[in-house]
């Protein structure tokens, strides 16, 4: 599970000699039967901060830039028994399965990616990665889009048309869409800020269940709410996302073991928070939330 200078080296080759392997790759995938664990839970690894220009994890801004680094991260998380597969964009998704990294694993391609962090335009995030036909043809297990509501930004109006767009051409397929509503505002300094309000985040998931034709196939990715009544506004599977790192793991496990007791939560979705631990014992972090899903299911 260790990139070794040898692996590195011969992905680098792979990269810049033979760019055709990355599609024998995907068809070559032994793709597993169905997205949920024999436990009807989902736990992943999301890997696709970079892609968006979020590289910062705490203090260090730059954590993520850093690719071989995260690759050894995931390779470490993907290998505990208990994690189901990845959500990544498509160069990550291509590494890691370069370095046969994905078989019987789900993976969830990352689709809207142009809303960079920090940029003024954050909001109108354009669909810059994956799209429907593409997960089709690379034989993927869904796609997943993130949705920042914003009342008081237009950039909210095409993203929301976008996503709805993605959730009925990947219904058309029967493949998964994994919708990430979050519900923001601009504070007097015009920073975006999350609001953690019960009724913006239950606002928020009901928008985005309504989106598309058919919501058959639509999962949502939501924060653990501190008010787990907020769940109660939808019927769709639901996993938790772990959200930026706190800096107390046991805080952050702790959040998300309540809310994954609730009916409608299948399991977790978390990057940055298991891929980047204090102590740097990503084996350590990725079985405490395994634990924490188990407990709770």
């Amino acid at each position: 599970m260790y990139l070794t200078d040898e692996r590195w080296q011969e992905l680098l080759r792979v990269r810049a000699t033979d760019p055709a392997a990355i599609e024998r790759a995907y068809a070559k995938r032994h793709r597993r039967p169905g997205l949920l664990s024999e436990k009807e839970t989902l736990f992943l690894v999301a890997a696709d901060h970079p892609a968006r220009g979020a590289l910062g994890v705490g203090s260090d801004l730059t954590a993520m830039a850093d690719r071989r680094t995260l690759l050894e991260r995931l390779l470490v998380a993907l290998a505990h028994p208990e994690v189901d597969g990845v959500l990544g964009s498509p160069d990550v998704v291509e590494e890691l399965l370069l370095l046969d990294a994905l078989d019987d694993k789900v993976v969830i391609g990352s689709m809207n990616r142009g809303g960079l962090a920090g940029a003024k335009w954050e909001i109108d995030d354009r669909f810059t990665g994956y799209d429907a036909d593409a997960l089709v043809r690379f034989r993927l297990d869904g796609g997943k889009m993130l949705l920042r509501l914003v009342d008081s930004d237009a950039g909210t109006i095409p993203t929301l048309h976008a996503c709805a767009q993605a959730v009925s051409e990947l219904a058309g397929h029967g493949l998964m869409a994994m919708v990430e509503p979050l519900p923001y505002h601009r504070d007097a300094a015009g920073t975006l800020v999350m609001s953690r309000d019960a009724p913006a985040l239950a606002r928020a998931i009901t928008v985005a269940s309504g989106l598309g034709v058919t919501s058959a196939y639509t999962w949502l990715k939501i924060p653990a709410p501190q008010d787990f009544s907020v769940l109660d506004a939808t019927t769709l599977p639901v996993v938790v996302l772990g959200g930026a790192p706190s800096g107390d793991p046991a805080a952050d496990l702790a959040s998300w073991g309540g809310a994954l007791g609730h009916d409608v939560v299948r399991g977790l979705v978390v990057g940055r928070t298991l891929l980047y631990p204090p102590d740097g014992d990503v084996a350590a972090a990725v079985d405490a939330a395994a634990q924490i899903l188990k407990e709770a299911r």
